[in-house]
């Protein structure tokens, strides 16, 4: 038997030809956890920033709760989950990702507007850091990487890389070339995405990429059809499931989601297109204005107890709507 021991770690630390060792992550919300998490697992040192250091406590907080259903659920050790852990950092300062490969900027904002102008000066942030060989990422799904690379004294390290929503389950990146990418950032992406066991996926820069821009109209539709009295929103759900094979109904990817991004989504894509299949359902501005975010906040479409989903229904009920 010739199989080496560290092909089946977690850990994987003795490589001594790897050409990346560590990854910055800007901004790290529940997406940038679960990317962390996965970059991490891989074997590649992790270094987060996020405004304050009781949010580095909360995001640490929660990143031992994935874990732990990991290891309820899929035989994650106790031992590697420390071995995770230890190698991601958390930091309010810029210098602590200084040193890394690659930055990738993971913001979530509830601001209203674009949030063209926060990821541009998190992009400068970047820059004054870093050297010069260091690409700068952006996880946007709907704002151009061109306009945010804009501002870099080097813009041609600048890529798109868009993560999906259940980051461990999901094995594919969209990846964005703005109009200054170069050859070389690109080559780096693509061993970092080996590296993290993910298939590249290049689409041409276009504002909601490909997933976006198909996931978008969906949900408008099955609001459509739900405030028409056409169905409920657990028999919308069900029908898709079954007939178009989606393991989650628009209502159950919208809820997990956050119905605030599904939203920031919609005024994006609408602001950038002008076209009514992007306009925001007033039915996901209703939820959202009264803090029912989905699966995040307990409410949505549907209502959850610990995270699982309530069979009776949720939120829309108290909207009278369903």
């Amino acid at each position: 038997m010739n199989d080496r021991l560290e092909d089946f770690s977690l850990s994987r630390t003795i490589k001594p030809k790897k050409t990346l060792q560590k990854v910055g992550i800007v901004g790290c919300g529940a997406m940038g956890q679960e990317i962390s998490i996965l970059i991490s697992q891989s074997g590649i040192e992790v270094a987060f920033i996020d405004i304050s250091q009781e949010r580095i406590d909360e995001v640490f907080e929660r990143m031992n709760r994935l874990l732990d259903e990991r290891i309820n659920k899929w035989g994650l050790t106790n031992n590697e989950k420390k071995l995770i852990l230890s190698r991601i950092k958390g930091s309010t300062d810029y210098n602590a990702i200084s040193d890394s490969d690659i930055v990738l900027e993971t913001v979530n904002t509830k601001k209203k507007g674009t949030s063209l102008e926060l990821r541009q000066q998190i992009f400068r942030n970047i820059e004054e850091v870093v050297s010069e060989e260091t690409v700068i990422a952006s996880n946007t799904a709907t704002l151009m990487i061109s306009e945010i690379a804009s501002v870099l004294k080097h813009p041609e390290r600048a890529i798109g890389l868009h993560f999906f929503g259940s980051v461990n389950r999901v094995k594919i990146i969209e990846m964005v070339r703005s109009v200054f990418t170069n050859d070389k950032t690109v080559e780096l992406i693509q061993k970092f995405t080996m590296m993290i066991g993910r298939k590249l996926i290049h689409v041409n820069e276009s504002s909601g990429n490909v997933s976006t821009r198909m996931l978008v109209p969906i949900i408008n539709e099955a609001c459509e059809i739900l405030m028409e009295g056409v169905a409920t929103v657990s028999d919308v759900d069900e029908i898709m499931k079954e007939t178009a094979g989606l393991m989650k109904g628009p209502f159950e990817m919208a809820d997990s989601i956050g119905l605030d991004k599904v939203l920031k989504w919609m005024e994006n894509l609408y602001a950038e297109f002008g076209d009514q299949k992007y306009k925001p359902s007033p039915i996901i501005k209703r939820l959202v204005r009264a803090n029912m975010m989905g699966r995040r906040t307990g409410e949505g479409f549907y209502k959850y107890t610990d995270g699982k989903k309530d069979v009776k229904g949720g939120s829309i009920h108290k909207l009278g709507r369903e």
